[in-house]
């Protein structure tokens, strides 16, 4: 008899990415950032880099195992999830242990964890 193997579970974040997914992801001056919109990136101002993204040691992790792609096009460059990256965040905010439902509610309404509020008048 040969044993079927489970389904692969989604890649995990390790706990740096978390914590910058949750910095990004965190309200900044009363705005509630989108996943949709991606990370925004600075650029090298100077030297031999000069114009290139600045990528954080935990991005960069990400970007290597496929979880997010790097987006060089608009004047800005930016970080957005690949269809992985996606669905590893969505088990990442599914669990209360890696990220506070409350604080989060906004990425889990856009991830479709939990229900839009209904606007009622």
């Amino acid at each position: 008899m040969s044993e079927a193997k489970p389904p692969a579970a989604p890649a995990l974040f390790t706990p740096a990415e978390r914590d910058y997914i949750r910095r990004e992801l965190d309200m900044f001056f009363s705005t509630l950032p989108s996943v949709a919109e991606g990370f925004q990136l600075k650029t090298w101002r100077g030297g031999p880099q000069a114009g290139q993204p600045k990528v954080p040691q935990a991005a960069a992790g990400l970007l290597e195992r496929g979880l997010m792609r790097l987006d060089t096009t608009a004047r800005w460059p930016r970080l957005f999830f690949t269809d992985a990256g996606l669905a590893a965040l969505q088990a990442m905010m599914a669990d209360r242990r890696f990220a506070d439902p409350a604080k989060f509610a906004h990425v889990r309404q856009e991830l479709g964890l939990d229900p839009r509020p209904s606007h009622a008048e």
